[in-house]
């Protein structure tokens, strides 16, 4: 049985990869901050105990600002596979916060290549890094590929820079099997609700139902590609399978603007974007990212893999998801408001 330790396990992408390791049978070990109220929503349904196959979850508490712990972690766990999913991940927030997001986004990779070489887990464990499409930020040429130069254009974008260069640094310095996979973006029922795509799926769906009447947005015309979360952790897992290591952009191919996004999100539901969708200029960033649009050529020749899932498929899913949340608020605002205690 191998054994996998994802940090960032709460999140969408670290919830989606726990549920596809231990379906391939994986020992699975994740890494969660502690804090006053749990976090765990994403990873609550999966089974903490035994599975059928033997496969097993557990939680260790962690930070990536913490050196001592991870090297104490990795001496303890002897991991076969480590998938480096935890960030400071909202790229306008960055530019409020520029400094965390340096320290975890940046110098939190360092801190566990580091700890990989000071276990001595170096010729057995493989790293994945979690790379990002907004690297490329100005964008050099169109599409973007794995040679394509980068020019963030944020706190976030500077930080994957330096953790994807240290990846790189570490795989050529020591002969570590780590990976950078250049995640373009992707999205899913489970992506966090201050993110753009989910923010505008929950929006769209309460409006149908009544709960809201509007949705304010920064840039409409900004354009990216958009994917599957679900279906881009499997690259992250067939990375770590391959006998080199290497670096590969995941994407569609194909690029969308917000407007796009907010024009099929609303018409799903039979309503008329341009009603409810208001301007505001404090969701838009100090410097934008016009368009982002990857070619996934090297992955697909290289690893056989391709998405499924693209644009409008991905956005009905998430809307669908939505509609029966929203659904489930409005049947709790409907009930009748609690009698007051005559103890208050």
């Amino acid at each position: 049985m191998k054994k996998a330790l994802i940090t960032g396990i709460t999140g969408q992408d670290g919830s989606y990869l726990a549920e596809l390791l231990l379906d391939k049978g994986y020992e699975v070990h994740g890494i969660i901050r502690r804090a006053s109220t749990f976090n765990t929503s994403r990873i609550d349904h999966l089974n903490f105990n035994r599975h059928a196959n033997g496969a097993k979850l557990t939680l260790h508490y962690g930070d990536l600002a913490d050196a001592v712990q991870m090297v104490k972690l990795l001496y303890e766990l002897q991991p076969d596979e480590i998938y480096n999913l935890a960030a400071q991940s909202h790229v306008r927030v960055s530019f409020d916060i520029p400094e965390y997001t340096g320290d975890i986004d940046g110098q939190g990779a360092l801190r566990i290549l580091e700890a990989i070489r000071e276990a001595g887990l170096v010729k057995k464990t493989r790293f994945y890094q979690a790379s990002s499409s907004e690297m490329f930020g100005k964008v050099q040429e169109v599409p973007q590929t794995e040679t394509t130069p980068f020019w963030p254009r944020s706190p976030y974008g500077c930080a994957k820079v330096y953790a994807y260069w240290l990846t790189v640094n570490f795989r050529e310095s020591y002969n570590l099997h780590a990976s950078n996979g250049i995640l373009f973006n992707h999205e899913s029922p489970r992506r966090g609700e201050t993110f753009l795509t989910r923010k505008v799926t929950r929006a769209a769906t309460r409006i149908k139902l009544g709960l809201q009447d509007s949705l304010y947005l920064g840039n409409l015309e900004a354009k990216r590609d958009w994917g599957y979360a679900k279906e881009y952790v499997e690259m992250m897992w067939l990375m770590l399978q391959q006998d080199k290591p290497d670096d590969y952009v995941v994407a569609t191919n194909e690029t969308h603007s917000v407007q796009e996004f907010c024009e099929v999100a609303f018409g799903l539901l039979g309503l008329d974007w341009k009603k409810y969708v208001k301007h505001d200029t404090r969701y838009e960033r100090p410097a934008e990212v016009e368009l982002l649009i990857g070619n996934p050529a090297k992955a697909k020749r290289q690893l056989g893999w391709q998405p499924k899932v693209l644009f409008k498929d991905l956005v009905k899913i998430m809307v669908e998801a939505d509609l029966e949340l929203a659904k489930r608020e409005a049947q709790i605002a409907a009930l009748p408001a609690p009698t007051k205690s005559p103890f208050a």
